[in-house]
């Protein structure tokens, strides 16, 4: 059973920084696609930004030039930075994996697509 825990959520004011990170284990960061989500109080799910095997990332056009993710392949963690934050960028983050099978193409934004998940850090972002 893969297992993801992240962790770096808090409180930060509106144009400051957080860096969030999934620490993984029972499955290795470099062979699989992996991404970040986040889900707004009363909203659905959404995909934050992804990353695959090779390095090929997906952001949703709500982050893009804010949010950067990467992935240590020595430590097996996932990192997201996040830049800018806007009180709209406030949800609980949570972290994922995607074991099934081959992806072809830059990797998916859709919670669907992805098979396990972390228990999630919550970011609130203050005017």
């Amino acid at each position: 059973q893969v297992q993801l825990v992240e962790s770096g959520g808090g409180s930060v004011q509106a144009g400051g920084s957080l860096r969030l990170s999934c620490a993984v284990s029972r499955a290795t960061v470099s062979n699989y696609c992996m991404g970040w989500f986040r889900q707004a109080p009363g909203k659905e799910r959404e995909g934050v930004a992804t990353i695959d095997s090779v390095g090929r990332t997906s952001y949703a056009d709500s982050v893009k030039g804010r949010f950067t993710i990467s992935k240590d392949n020595a430590k097996n963690t996932l990192y997201l930075q996040m830049g800018s934050l806007k009180p709209e960028d406030t949800a609980i983050y949570y972290c994922a994996a995607r074991t099934r099978g081959l992806w072809f193409g830059y990797p998916p934004l859709r919670t669907g697509d992805y098979d396990y998940w972390g228990q999630g850090t919550p970011v609130t972002v203050s005017s």
